[in-house]
């Protein structure tokens, strides 16, 4: 896969973006909660889409279905000003019901279009076989979820029982 520099740079913005987003500061798995907040924020995140698109692509994560996989390596052989016209990619791309008042949001912008293009890439890169967090199955993902939150809760147990031994009282 040719990847052009311009979504090589995304890439690793936007897979920190969605690492950020992940857990909360006691290790709690809370993506769903913030990418949810961050949807409702969508009016003002359209200021934001060309200067930093991997903050604001985030809202589309799991939005989409890729259904040409050959249109989606392509689109990611092309710099920010030669990407396709957003409606060219309709046969390549399936949305999620819940993206299209998102998507009607951007359409009323002028690189809203642009936009769309730039999160398509990005999560069809997010959910490429090769990076270890995209999963396709629903289940694998509920476990890596379950076992992420147990190991934050056994960190968090181990962090109060270090406290416990330098002296502080256990925070209840």
């Amino acid at each position: 896969m040719n990847i052009s520099p311009y979504f090589r740079n995304l890439r690793s913005a936007y897979f920190a973006e969605l690492d950020d987003l992940t857990f909360d500061s006691e290790g709690l798995h809370i993506l769903d909660k913030r990418l949810a907040q961050r949807r409702k924020e969508m009016e003002f995140l359209v200021h934001m889409m060309e200067i930093s698109p991997e903050m604001v692509a985030v809202v589309f994560h799991k939005g989409f279905r890729f259904t040409s996989l050959s249109a989606m390596e392509h689109l990611l052989s092309l710099e920010s000003d030669n990407l396709p016209e957003w409606d060219s990619l309709a046969d390549a791309i399936e949305m999620a019901p819940w993206t299209q008042e998102l998507v009607h949001v951007l359409q009323k912008q002028p690189m809203g279009e642009w936009f769309l293009t730039v999160a398509a890439a990005l999560e069809y890169m997010y959910n490429k076989p090769e990076h270890p967090q995209a999963t396709e199955a629903d289940d694998e993902e509920e476990e890596i979820e379950d076992a992420e939150e147990m190991e934050a809760r056994t960190r968090e147990e181990a962090a109060a029982n270090w406290m416990v031994d330098q002296g502080f009282d256990r925070k209840e």
